[in-house]
């Protein structure tokens, strides 16, 4: 319903901000990425949105950018985990660090987010497989088109997200795309 505010930025209160559109104030529950990125108060301000309508509430979520809103929404699906929880999570580890966390299978980075036991870190690991998307978290990781595209082999090879991503870390960062293939492809086959 609503998607994207831009306004005046009014009021800031962890993990709450007001952004003032046209006389309007909009109280917008933001995670800790996005609250410590947000400019001075009464400096202008665009926040990406998800608007969530409960029985005894209406919350509006913000963010900072569309691969922040994209993992609040594929998290709020997951049976057991609300808008709060995702917001935790959000404010726990970047995208990116979560999507790495997801393709290497590593709980134990999810249950250091507070809120987030071993159980439900099991369930963000299934349920979120696949749906982040190996290159959102992997930005960070690739350092130049050539590794991208090392990667994309191996995955249509049909190894695994993290079979994939184990032998792109032990590749030089400087490789040539036929050479890293022929390296990781060499390095799978030793594993």
């Amino acid at each position: 319903m609503i998607g994207k505010l831009t306004g005046t930025l009014c009021d800031k209160n962890p993990p709450q901000v007001m952004v003032d559109c046209h006389g309007v104030g909009y109280e917008v529950h933001v995670p800790m990425s996005t609250f410590y990125n947000l400019p001075e108060l009464g400096a202008k301000v665009s926040l990406l949105t998800h608007f969530v309508v409960r029985e005894d509430a209406q919350i509006l979520y913000g963010f900072e950018n569309s691969q922040e809103r994209e993992a609040f929404r594929q998290l709020i699906k997951i049976t057991g985990v609300g808008p709060r929880t995702a917001l935790s999570v959000l404010s726990g580890m970047s995208v990116a660090d979560l999507s790495q966390a997801v393709t290497m299978q590593e709980g134990g980075r999810l249950i250091k987010v507070p809120g987030i036991g071993k159980k439900t870190a099991e369930r963000l690991l299934l349920e979120l497989k696949g749906k982040l998307g190996p290159d959102i978290g992997l930005s960070s990781t690739l350092a130049n088109d050539a590794q991208g595209d090392i990667l994309q082999a191996l995955l249509a090879l049909g190894y695994s997200d993290k079979e994939a991503v184990l032998a792109l870390k032990a590749l030089p960062k400087d490789v040539g795309v036929s050479d890293g293939i022929k390296q990781a492809l060499r390095a799978l086959s030793k594993a």
